[in-house]
């Protein structure tokens, strides 16, 4: 019987207990919470039935996995109380905090076996996109248990070595921000073209919501869907000739490189504090 303890009770904690419930892997009395916040704590209790405490050791007290789901800057004083605690249990430990390295969990935790996660606000929703990570001690059976329970809030995909952590931080980690730019550029330059705010609101969000299943329910690839909707001499090749003539590629390409350089950056930063 698998017992899940949450550290943090925020919005990525909410978000994967939300999709444990609705999908049926875990039952709510197996899952435990702490949380500072008695507000926060009651409207777990209320939403979802599970157990709730103010004391992190009484959360991992009988936990086989533990999920840290504080913000980073916090995960070492959070770990140092429970290190003798989680160093004699040796739980599956899961971390949904950026920047931590491995080497620093298990440092931090005296646990060995050590998960990264790297999911993205969309989890909220139950379609996110998360990275994994795990330490060799993890074993296929604690692999298997992480797709569970990170799969919950969308898709889980494991990366090869530790380093592409940053890369998925790049991706889908900030991803979402680079959408939601675009979105926003969308609606004011129709309005600026003469619609209301909420017409190019509106046909914006469902022109991406629309795109984005299109893409990923087709076994065609983006570029080839682009093509298909090119026609020559229309509007929209007009308008991909714009961004190409503007180097939009390299944009992105620059701007996820300074992302991951900063997730590099912030590992050590945290590594070291």
């Amino acid at each position: 019987m698998t017992q899940i303890a949450f550290i943090g009770g925020g919005n990525m904690a909410t978000s994967i207990i939300g999709g444990l419930i609705r999908e049926g892997a875990v039952s709510p009395d197996l899952i435990h919470v702490s949380d500072p916040g008695a507000e926060q704590r009651e409207r777990l209790t209320r939403d979802f039935g599970i157990v709730t405490h103010e004391s992190n050791l009484d959360a991992i007290s009988s936990a086989t996995v533990v999920i840290l789901a504080v913000k980073p800057q916090m995960m070492k004083a959070v770990l140092e109380p429970l290190q003798a605690t989680l160093n004699t249990r040796q739980p599956l430990l899961i971390s949904v905090a950026a920047g931590i390295s491995l080497p620093t969990l298990k440092e931090w935790s005296g646990c060995t076996a050590v998960v990264r996660a790297m999911p993205n606000t969309p989890a909220l929703t139950g379609f996110g996109a998360t990275g994994l990570f795990a330490s060799e001690e993890v074993s296929l059976d604690q692999r298997n248990l992480t797709d569970t329970l990170l799969g919950a809030t969308g898709l889980a995909m494991w990366v090869q070595t530790e380093a592409e952590i940053d890369a998925v931080t790049a991706l889908s980690g900030s991803g979402p921000a680079y959408y939601f730019l675009l979105m926003e550029s969308m609606i004011d330059a129709g309005i600026k073209l003469g619609l209301s705010e909420e017409t190019a609101r509106r046909l914006t969000l469902q022109t991406a919501l629309g795109a984005g299943k299109m893409a990923s329910s087709s076994d065609v690839a983006p570029d080839e869907l682009r093509r298909r909707v090119t026609s020559p001499g229309g509007t929209t090749e007009q308008a991909i000739a714009t961004f190409e003539g503007a180097h939009l590629r390299d944009i992105v390409k620059a701007a996820m490189d300074a992302a991951a350089r900063r997730a590099a950056e912030l590992s050590d930063e945290l590594g070291n504090g």
